[in-house]
């Protein structure tokens, strides 16, 4: 509940107070009276049912009866239903406009939250000229107003498109919200509020629990009857606001009042192991905290994660933090973004897209158009962060718009919403303007085998942005040898997949326009064994032109190889330099054996006995392609490593 809110129900409760003991109201009907009594006292017990039904039956007998038509418009807004409020503050402040002036503040909140943003402008800015009002509810007020001028600078146009309901396989009569799509866009994994067994009271709306749904695309391009994830994820208490990884192996979510729980809600992971999902694990301090964690998002590769907390050092209610992840798997101290994304209100559901630096998030902070609004906000390359953006219609509406997330083309955004009154929340997707799209990014597939017997192989691989010297993900295959995932476009991509007993593959790439996630870059990856006489390219070796210096971006690769000599003790190779024919006979053959030799001392300082490694310079006379175009010279400039004694893997 917001700052206004509560002191406005405090002078609220106030006012009926003082009409109660000075019999001060505003009807002489003893039967509205008495059923404005009984709706009063089960307002207060928070009975909002028999509450409403009671105060209806006292405007009915009396409809200028202003104090029923104000709690009325009070329980409204407590639950939500602004059209409803509007009815009844209206005819509160119809009957007398200036005996409770807070009344005013109160319809144009609720005609803010309708769309009614001239109605709301002119009652909030009559509130305003009111004397003796709070310096905090003016706040408020003066808030909301640059709200209503906000949403009505927009062209009407953009607001006529419609988001679409993902239809009855997956929407209910009950709440299904925070959905995830997998990078392959073939399952949405969303939060459904489901009925106990037994229930504790509906007003309280204790006799419901929440839990994981999925539903897969179907053949036509629908998605399919939405299935109950089933145990040991989904337990008999509250699981929800999910994060699924791209390739849909993992997952951060959302649970509460745990036994092994750090405070009221903490994170906890899972992982899928191709038949179902694993038991919740509590991934503990110093994400989790006595407060409330909760609205994980994971990044692309694994390594940072978003969530919402109201621990101390925020900027007001609920704010979003992010942890990185180390080399030895454990989660950092996490870092408050600051002003630039949060604010004193409420900053929720962060979504951070595929390519890993635009951050999706809602606020109720900001200028919006009534409720929590969808922001966007990019992380610039020394992590700061953009202004956020609000993503306007006809994604954001008066209503309450939460839990967005884009699907991996970048063109469809899927998010939770009460807009259709009746039907509680629902799932609505929407294809977006040009404007708002993220940045594209490209998918690649790959499967593992081994090279003799075709049979998949469980590997380790590593892809690294060579244009930004980043590591995208580290990771490894399923059991089928298999991995999917998202790479921004307009960048050079280093790989290397390793497995016990096989040689390490190499290979560098561009990738451009095209890679969909329906038809994404397959590649299918042959493993050898570690041999005598075995081979392997490692293109991801790079120095300076006419230069042995290694270059920074060759790292990566050079740690595989070191970690290969590490794993395989007794293995003795020979490193071979080789050049394209650009140059001399004689020069390539120098440059080949000094940039051999560099390979073999960067291994030798890190530990590997130089015994065990060779180093010779074959200059220009093996080449792999032809040196008539670039790629063919590309192809002949490489580093390769040969076994020259089989050795015994651990």
């Amino acid at each position: 509940m917001s700052t206004g809110r509560k002191i406005l129900t405090l002078m609220f409760l106030v006012l009926i107070h003082c009409s109660v003991t000075g019999q001060n109201f505003h009807t002489r009907s003893n039967r509205a009276l008495k059923y404005y009594d009984l709706g009063k006292r089960d307002y207060d017990l928070l009975y909002y049912d028999r509450a409403e039904t009671n105060l209806l039956h006292a405007v009915k007998e009396d409809d200028k009866f202003y104090e029923a038509h104000l709690i009325l418009g009070q329980l409204y807004s407590d639950t939500g239903n602004w059209e409803k409020a509007v009815t009844h503050y209206r005819a509160a402040v119809a009957t007398d406009s200036l005996f409770f002036v807070p009344a005013l503040y109160s319809l144009g909140r609720a005609e803010l939250r309708t769309g009614r943003y001239y109605d709301a402008l002119l009652h909030l800015d009559a509130f305003l000229k009111q004397p003796g009002i709070s310096s905090r509810l003016r706040g408020e007020a003066e808030k909301m107003l640059a709200s209503c001028r906000f949403a009505l600078s927009f062209p009407e146009s953009l607001f006529q498109t419609e988001p679409v309901n993902v239809g009855d396989s997956v929407n209910t009569v009950l709440d299904e919200y925070w959905p995830s799509v997998t990078g392959d866009g073939q399952q949405l994994i969303f939060t459904r509020e489901v009925r106990r067994a037994t229930g504790y009271g509906k007003d309280y709306n204790r006799d419901r629990q929440e839990d994981f749904y999925i539903s897969r695309l179907t053949a036509d391009g629908y998605w399919g009857t939405a299935r109950n994830a089933g145990a040991p994820l989904n337990t008999a208490g509250n699981e929800g606001a999910q994060s699924i990884s791209s390739d849909g192996r993992y997952m951060y979510f959302t649970a509460c009042d745990r036994n092994d729980g750090q405070g009221r809600c903490d994170i906890y992971f899972s992982s899928y192991d191709g038949n179902r999902w694993s038991p919740g694990i509590n991934i503990g301090p110093p994400v989790n905290t006595t407060y409330w964690e909760s609205q994980p998002s994971i990044s692309p590769n694994g390594r940072m994660l978003f969530f919402v907390s109201n621990r101390p050092g925020g900027m007001g209610g609920m704010d979003i933090w992010y942890s990185l992840r180390g080399s030895d798997g454990k989660w950092g101290k996490p870092v408050n973004p600051g002003k630039v994304i949060n604010t004193a209100g409420d900053e929720i559901s962060p979504f951070i897209y595929f390519n890993g630096k635009t951050l999706y998030f809602s606020s109720n902070g900001r200028e919006s158009f009534g409720g929590h609004d969808i922001y966007v906000t990019t992380m610039n390359r020394d992590s700061t962060w953009t202004v956020p953006e609000n993503l306007g219609p006809p994604v954001n509406t008066p209503a309450d718009e939460t839990g967005l997330v884009i699907e991996s083309s970048g063109r469809r955004a899927y998010f939770s919403s009460d807009r259709e009154k009746g039907k509680g929340k629902d799932i609505y997707y929407l294809d977006l303007p040009q404007r708002i799209q993220p940045e594209q990014v490209l998918y690649f597939q790959g499967t593992v085998i081994d090279k003799a017997s075709g049979q998949p192989i469980v590997a380790k691989y590593e892809l690294s942005d060579l244009t930004n010297g980043v590591n995208v993900i580290t990771s490894l295959t399923d059991k089928r040898g298999g991995f999917f995932v998202c790479l921004p476009q307009g960048s050079s991509y280093g790989m290397n997949v390793t497995a016990d007993g096989y040689m390490i593959y190499s290979e560098n790439f561009n990738f451009v326009e095209g890679y969909t996630s329906a038809e994404p870059y397959r590649k299918t990856i042959a493993l050898n064994r570690i041999r005598e006489g075995e081979f392997m390219r490692m293109y991801n070796v790079f120095y300076d032109t006419d230069s042995w210096e290694l270059l920074e971006s060759s790292r990566p690769e050079l740690e595989q190889l070191l970690e290969f000599l590490q794993v395989n003790h007794t293995v003795v190779i020979e490193i071979g330099g080789h050049t394209d024919s650009d140059g001399s006979d004689e020069y390539n053959q120098r440059l080949s054996e000094r940039r051999a030799n560099s390979v073999r001392e960067f291994l030798i300082k890190r530990g590997i006995d130089g015994k065990r490694i060779f180093s010779h310079g074959y200059g220009e006379t093996h080449p792999v392609a032809d040196n008539l175009t670039p790629a063919g010279k590309r192809l002949n400039r490489r580093t390769e490593i040969t076994i020259l004694s089989e050795g015994v893997t651990r």
